[in-house]
């Protein structure tokens, strides 16, 4: 149930989100769905893949992000020579001591940025699976806790496939969401030209927001109430992507989860203590089609993951709005589609 207390914080989020949000939009011309997606994923306790071409912003929407809300970054440059200890520390021998002593790696900040991920070896990449899913980093038999909050923003390039190591179905199902920049409109891309051609804004960037920050919104996102009907239809559109005939590897229970996490964080964005099916649906695609194997004849077809969750949704059945359980004092408004 829902207390006063805990709608005063989720009114605290929306606040903050939006001077986050127009922090980075200071950077980010053009795209405030991306901005948003990457905002509901840092609430939601995910992490985000960021992937696409060249030159359309990657990099600079995470630090942009990163230097946004003020937190201890460290940024990864991944290459074919780094090494898995680069990543989580080492242990060194103290002369002095006469004794080993742990030296934390990159991985031990609270917001990590790792670019170009897919240009480091399987090896290296998987150093990354057991901090991005438990939060914490096991090295020469003791476990070290990492940081809260804990984010990895990671980018890779889709098109220039020489000299790069494909993600593993495992890698990418820690994400929680993969999202494309895409190219900007001719008027974003022109203002652009104008805020951009004189001093970088990412350096005259100032925090708007303190990490005990974000750890109270993370815990008013966790209070955000799921009717028992949405969170069967959330089951019911992971299930059909493992029974789907275009798909060949569908999404896991981490993906159910994900996928519930996200539409609370989507929904105590909009300043709403409940979540609807409306939240499950827009974030379907980024949350979903970056775990799916589409099969050899989807693929012949030029058939896309993305394409196959669209199909999903549109067959899959919506509860209506009187099925739907709403937590006392709330007034559920009129769903799309029904």
């Amino acid at each position: 149930m829902t207390t006063y207390d805990d709608r005063a914080s989720l009114t605290d989020l929306t606040s903050t989100a939006e001077r986050i949000r127009r922090s980075v939009e200071n950077v980010i011309e053009g795209k405030p769905e991306v901005v948003r997606l990457s905002l509901t994923v840092l609430l939601a306790e995910g992490h985000l893949l960021i992937e696409d071409v060249p030159g359309v912003g990657k990099t600079m929407l995470a630090k942009a992000l990163a230097r946004s809300v003020d937190c201890s970054v460290r940024r990864i440059q991944f290459t074919p020579d780094l090494l898995p200890s680069d990543i989580t520390g080492v242990s060194v021998f103290d002369q002095q001591r006469r004794d080993f002593e742990f030296k934390p790696g990159a991985i031990f900040a609270q917001i990590v940025i790792g670019d170009e991920i897919n240009r480091a070896s399987p090896k290296t990449q998987s150093a990354l699976l057991e901090s991005m899913e438990e939060r914490q980093v096991t090295a020469d038999g003791q476990t070290y806790e990492l940081p809260t909050p804990f984010m990895v923003v990671a980018t890779q390039n889709p098109v220039e496939m020489e000299g790069t190591y494909p993600l593993p179905e495992a890698q990418r199902d820690r994400f929680m969401a993969r999202v494309s920049i895409g190219y900007p409109s001719a008027e974003a891309e022109l203002e652009m030209l104008d805020v951009h051609g004189g001093p970088p804004p990412l350096e005259d960037l100032q925090p708007v927001a303190h990490a005990h920050d974000i750890v109270k919104l993370i815990d008013a996102v966790r209070t955000v109430h799921v009717a028992e009907p949405v969170r069967r239809y959330t089951v019911a559109l992971v299930a059909a992507t493992r029974d789907h005939p275009e798909l060949r590897l569908g999404a896991s229970p981490r993906a159910t989860l994900h996928l519930l996490r996200a539409a609370k964080a989507s929904a105590a964005l909009q300043g709403r203590d409940y979540a609807l099916p409306d939240d499950v649906q827009a974030l379907a695609v980024p949350v979903l089609a970056h775990r799916l194997l589409p099969t050899a004849q989807a693929q012949l077809g030029r058939r896309t993951a993305e394409q196959v969750v669209a199909d999903i949704l549109r067959q899959t059945p919506v509860p209506g709005a009187a099925a739907q359980q709403w937590p006392p004092g709330a007034r559920p408004p009129g769903l799309r589609g029904l």
